[in-house]
């Protein structure tokens, strides 16, 4: 009889509980980050700066979202561009503040060059404008330029004989 009404009770706290985990609203916003302990979904260098990474909520439709992690603005462009919800609603995308480490809505936020960067992409998110801050179109396009000139030198150098390599 006991066995029952235990049986009975563990499956409707676990209806119960599978409903409330199930009807739960979708998260927001940036997650606490476990520094130099996640690593960043494109490179896979470790997440350690707290001025220049960036987050990227999202998933594909139908799911829940998920957090992915970079250490650089530039590593989270070029691997969400390969993503197919890439334009989902849902996606949030958040960086650091490049001076105080406080994360910001990265389409609202403006961007500096001249930042020594995890990937050197060299640039810092703020909310203040500047004459010579780039908003986050800008920015998006400006790394995917700065990418193809780094791998076209790298090509140039992978094709130049070993000696020719030898100094640079």
């Amino acid at each position: 009889m006991w066995r029952k009404v235990l049986l009975i009770l563990v499956l409707v706290v676990g209806f119960q509980w599978l409903i409330i985990s199930c009807s739960g609203e979708e998260k927001t916003g940036p997650e606490e980050v476990r520094w130099d302990r996640v690593s960043c979904d494109l490179c896979r260098m470790a997440v350690s700066d707290h001025f220049y990474s960036t987050q990227i909520r999202g998933g594909p439709e139908g799911r829940r979202t998920k957090v992915y992690y970079f250490d650089d603005l530039g590593c989270a462009a070029l691997w969400l561009v390969k993503q197919d919800w890439k334009n989902d609603p849902r996606t949030e995308i958040w960086v650091n503040h490049y001076q105080t480490g406080e994360w910001l809505n990265a389409k609202q936020a403006v961007y500096v060059g001249g930042n020594i960067t995890p990937m050197d992409f060299g640039l810092g998110a703020t909310m203040e404008s500047s004459d010579n801050a780039l908003s986050y179109k800008q920015a998006i396009k400006y790394i995917y330029q700065d990418e193809e000139r780094k791998q076209q030198k790298r090509t140039r150098d992978y094709n130049k004989p070993l000696r020719e390599n030898k100094d640079n």
